[in-house]
C-alpha cells in the first residue's frame, strides 16, 4: 500500500529538462552577430505545394564566422528559398549566385543588442513559468497522495524534493539566460 504512494520525481525532472530544452533551442534561434546555422531553421519554403523548412530543401553551411550559405539541391526553389530568407523576419539580405543563396550576417547596433537582450529574457521568463507549472503539478500530485493516505512526514519531504528540483532548474534557466545576454551584447 504506501509503495504506491510516491511522487513520480522522474516524471517531473523529465518535463523541466523539456523546459530548459526547448529555451536552449529559443536561444539558437536569436542573432547575436556571428553566423550559425540554426538561424534558418525557422525560415519555411514553399516547396511542392508543402512549407518546407529550408534545411529540408538544401544544406545550410556556416563558411565564415559572418556568413551563411544555403546549398539549395532542386534549382528550381532557390528563387521561392530566397524570397522565404527575405520574408522572414531576420533581418538578412541574400545573394543568390547559382543554388547557392549566401547570407551575409551584418553586424548588430547596440539598441538591436538590447531588444534581443530582451528577447531573451522573455523566452527564459516563459521557461521559469513552466517550470513553476510542473512545480504546481507536482504539489497537486502530493495534496492527492496526502488524501490517498501518505503520511504528513513523507509528504513534506516530498514537497521539500520538488522545491529542491524546481530552484536547480530555475537556477539553471538564469545561468543560461546571463551567458545568452553575454553572448549577445559582446562586440
Amino acid at each position: 500500500m504506501a509503495d504506491d504512494l510516491e511522487l513520480d520525481t522522474d516524471d517531473l525532472k523529465r518535463r523541466m529538462d523539456g523546459a530548459m530544452s526547448s529555451l536552449k533551442g529559443e536561444f539558437l534561434t536569436l542573432r547575436t552577430g556571428r553566423a550559425a546555422a540554426t538561424m534558418v531553421d525557422p525560415v519555411m519554403v514553399d516547396a511542392y505545394g508543402a512549407m518546407t523548412p529550408i534545411n529540408q530543401i538544401g544544406t545550410v553551411n556556416v563558411p565564415e564566422p559572418r556568413m551563411l550559405t544555403v546549398n539549395i539541391w532542386d534549382k528550381s526553389l532557390v528563387g521561392k528559398a530566397e524570397k522565404a530568407i527575405r520574408e522572414s523576419g531576420l533581418g538578412i539580405n541574400p545573394v543568390v549566385d547559382g543554388t547557392i543563396i549566401r547570407l551575409p550576417i551584418p553586424e548588430l547596433n547596440e539598441e538591436r543588442r538590447r531588444e534581443l537582450t530582451k528577447v531573451a529574457a522573455t523566452y527564459a521568463e516563459n521557461a521559469r513559468i513552466a517550470i513553476r507549472n510542473v512545480r504546481q503539478d507536482g504539489m497537486q500530485q502530493l495534496k492527492k497522495l496526502l488524501a490517498d493516505g501518505m503520511s504528513e512526514d513523507d509528504n513534506k519531504l516530498w514537497a521539500e524534493e520538488v522545491q529542491e528540483m524546481t530552484d536547480a532548474a530555475i537556477k539553471g534557466i538564469d545561468k543560461v539566460l546571463e551567458a545568452k545576454q553575454a553572448e549577445i551584447m559582446q562586440v
